[in-house]
């Protein structure tokens, strides 16, 4: 089932009537049963995978809970009794034995996401080496399923379970809890990335029907659908004329299409992110948000601090900061330091972590090289921008320009070309294309080609550009608002109450009148379900 399903709505209008009307301690166990329903019928084989990592990560977290248990007991009973040495090597014992199983519990959890996401794209790169040296061999490729959202609920669950080794999140002693921070279906099919100390608090709490928080949630829902089925869905038309026929279009709608791209991807995500959160809150429940207006950010750096924030935090807590001060990192810092001077030393280890972040967030993304070369070119813009800042401090100290606003504007608009531009690689899918057609971009660059029949070659009405203008004009004005002012929401309920209902009203009709469905609609999944 997807968000934009009929039969999900129905889905989602019986869970919300038996949500208030089960007994308030039935609450959670009902969202459980749900969300394995909601899996269900999506494939029942997925249930196989859920289940063995909910089940693995449950009895890792019991164990990881009784050494430390046992470390402050046996700590307690000895205490004045034994040397300072003595605890050290207890407790390091300890420690090593909770490594060893949460070594287990991550090798067993990512080692079912490898094999099914990317056994494929290895299996894609043995028959190219094999062709390249002239072999007859070939393998075969394995019909693997890959279950909904395992990307998601695989890095949330690691998550938890490390939190649980580092003593920073307390195990979950029932297994059905576990079961439902692991399976929630809102967030199941492209995230948040939740930590369970967030989404404990009010995932597995008595909640009572209050009209103004469902209400909020369903101008959450209704926000996210105009954005997906208005915005994403109509411009994704003119988004697969143009990348899927790159010998047709050329030079200017290569650019054309980049920036489409931009504005599809954002309304698909964000779109989808404000339907999960919603839901949500519609029962009470807070999940934590995953955007914050990218489009305003004024580098890359601050860029990936606005979008997809849970994903960009999970690299930095797990992968990042744990790379940068092992004792391996430590030691080659300082033979870099010894070797080649305290300048380069002391950028080894953020910039050795930063390429295993960005390799990591490319192949998570994908399992294939345009996801791959996607994540390194973030990290090498990232990088270079890193390295050039001494000399935009001096540009910036000599014609203070930095708090004007034109400069401001620039910032931005800079910042969205760019990222627009490494985003192209998602777009062809094909990393020699997408060179090829960014040197195209400029080389066959054709004003006069970009003309109204063109426009209308794309599968897109004149109407339907008119729409999307006028839409994208107002998501630009509530994220100005939110940027500005906080929450359009709060601001709606407190203004007088025919306001609240004019404005749920007309986009109840916007989305019903002019969402792209329909005859001949064919039903598109959101991009990050995919992953």
């Amino acid at each position: 089932m997807l968000f934009t399903d009929y039969s999900f709505i129905g889905f989602l209008i019986v869970v919300f009537v038996l949500y208030y009307t089960l007994p308030k301690k039935c609450q959670w166990p009902f969202l459980l049963v749900a969300s394995y329903v909601f899996y269900f019928v999506a494939s029942p084989s997925y249930l196989i995978f859920i289940a063995a990592t909910t089940i693995s990560t449950y009895l890792v977290s019991l164990k990881l809970d009784q050494l430390e248990t046992m470390q402050k007991a046996w700590l307690k009973e000895h205490k004045g009794q034994i040397s300072r040495e003595e605890k050290k090597e207890y407790k390091a014992g300890i420690k090593a034995k909770k490594w060893k199983w949460l070594l287990v519990c991550l090798i067993f959890n990512l080692g079912i996401l490898a094999v099914l996401k990317y056994t494929n794209f290895a299996i894609a790169n043995i028959n190219g080496i094999l062709e390249a040296f002239h072999s007859d061999r070939q393998l075969s490729f394995l019909n693997l399923v890959l279950p909904m959202g395992i990307s998601f609920y695989t890095f949330q669950t690691m998550g938890y379970i490390i939190d649980v080794y580092r003593g920073t999140s307390t195990a979950e002693k029932n297994p059905f809890k576990l079961a439902l921070f692991v399976s929630f279906f809102p967030q199941l099919v492209q995230g948040p990335i939740s930590r369970f100390n967030d989404l404990a608090k009010s995932l597995f709490e008595v909640h009572y029907f209050d009209p103004k928080v469902v209400s909020y949630g369903l101008y959450r829902i209704l926000w996210g659908y105009f954005k997906k089925v208005v915005v994403a869905d109509r411009i994704l038309t003119a988004v697969n004329a143009i990348i899927q026929n790159p010998d047709t279009y050329q030079g200017g709608f290569v650019f054309v299409g980049m920036m489409f791209y931009a504005f599809e991807l954002y309304a698909d995500f964000t779109g989808g992110i404000d339907i999960t959160i919603g839901i949500a809150q519609t029962m009470g429940i807070t999940v934590t948000e995953n955007f914050r207006r990218p489009y305003f950010s004024k580098n890359i750096k601050e860029y990936w601090k606005r979008w997809h924030i849970t994903m960009g935090t999970w690299f930095t807590d797990y992968i990042f900061y744990p790379i940068s001060v092992c004792k391996p990192m430590l030691k080659f810092s300082k033979f870099s330091r010894n070797t080649f001077g305290e300048n380069i030393g002391k950028r080894v280890p953020v910039y050795l972590s930063s390429f295993v972040v960005w390799f990591t967030t490319g192949i998570w993304h994908g399992a294939s090289w345009n996801f791959i070369v996607w994540g390194l070119m973030n990290y090498v813009v990232i990088m270079i921008s890193e390295e050039l800042e001494p000399l935009y401090r001096k540009f910036h100290s000599r014609f203070r320009v930095k708090d004007k606003a034109w400069y401001g504007v620039f910032e931005i608009v800079r910042t969205i070309l760019l990222m627009s531009a490494i985003r192209m690689f998602d777009c062809y899918r094909d990393v020699p294309l997408t060179f090829k057609m960014f040197g195209n971009m400029f080389a066959a660059f054709d004003l006069s080609a970009l003309n109204a029949e063109a426009f209308l070659g794309l599968g897109l009405s004149v109407a339907d550009y008119i729409l999307l203008f006028i839409c994208l004009l107002v998501i630009l004005a509530v994220s100005v608002i939110q940027e500005r002012r906080g929450s359009v929401r709060d601001i709606i309920f407190s203004s007088p109450a025919a306001w609240k209902y004019i404005v749920f009203g007309v986009l109840t009709i916007v989305v019903i009148v002019f969402g792209a469905y329909g005859i001949g609609y064919d039903q598109s999944q959101f991009i990050y379900n995919q992953f």
